[in-house]
């Protein structure tokens, strides 16, 4: 159902899953040997990982998710003349250097899909995550036949918010508002701002 590889122009995406992800690449990257994890995760949904062992559970479950038709959660590499190393930058083998996670999350009841993204902090500012929302829109409308992608970021998360409206705006779409208590943070709800681009917004922005 989901596509195995998503490539843009300087992003290749793959299952954040066992099989695709080197376990102790990833955790060095979403745990405190993360130099910059407190920034990464200041307004994210999860906590940095304790352990490996922790770091693989999450992967089994982005596995079972996707076998489900639950979740799309990829992780996301730099193509080689991005500055990732193909090889013995970040300890993986098995592609590009890890660049942080995205993932598609279909409601299919909604025919809506939400796009989430995390990157590491030498990859902000390079356009990276309006480059990976434009290549998972195309998955959700031209494969999954969903009608609506939405995003939310927390309130006051002004790096969000800017990169957000950008790519929004450029396929057509809108902000919907303030949803208080929209979210949900390790210390409890959040108010959330979310934005929407329909099909065929996106349809007449990509023509």
């Amino acid at each position: 159902m989901f596509p195995e590889r998503v490539e843009t122009d300087r992003l290749v995406l793959e299952p954040l899953t066992p099989e695709y992800v080197d376990v102790l690449a990833f955790y060095r990257h979403a745990s405190r040997h993360n130099p910059h994890i407190e920034e990464i995760t200041e307004y994210l949904t999860w906590e940095p990982h304790a352990t490996p062992k922790e770091t693989l559970e999450f992967l089994e479950s982005r596995a079972e998710a996707w076998e489900a038709g639950e979740d799309a959660s990829y992780v996301v590499r730099t193509k080689d003349e991005e500055g990732g190393a193909v090889e013995g930058a970040d300890g993986d083998s098995r592609g590009g250097e890890i660049a942080g996670a995205a993932g598609l999350h279909p409601d299919w009841d909604r025919r809506t899909g939400t796009l989430g993204t995390w990157l590491r902090k030498p990859f902000w500012g390079r356009g990276y995550s309006g480059e990976r929302a434009a290549a998972l829109m195309d998955v959700a409308f031209d494969r999954l036949d969903l009608e609506v992608v939405a995003v939310t970021h927390q309130d006051g998360n002004e790096n969000s918010r800017r990169a957000i409206e950008k790519y929004v705006a450029a396929h057509g779409g809108q902000r919907e508002g303030l949803l208080r208590n929209g979210g949900v943070s390790p210390d409890g709800p959040v108010d959330v701002h979310r934005y929407t681009v329909t099909r065929e917004q996106w349809s007449e922005a990509t023509k």
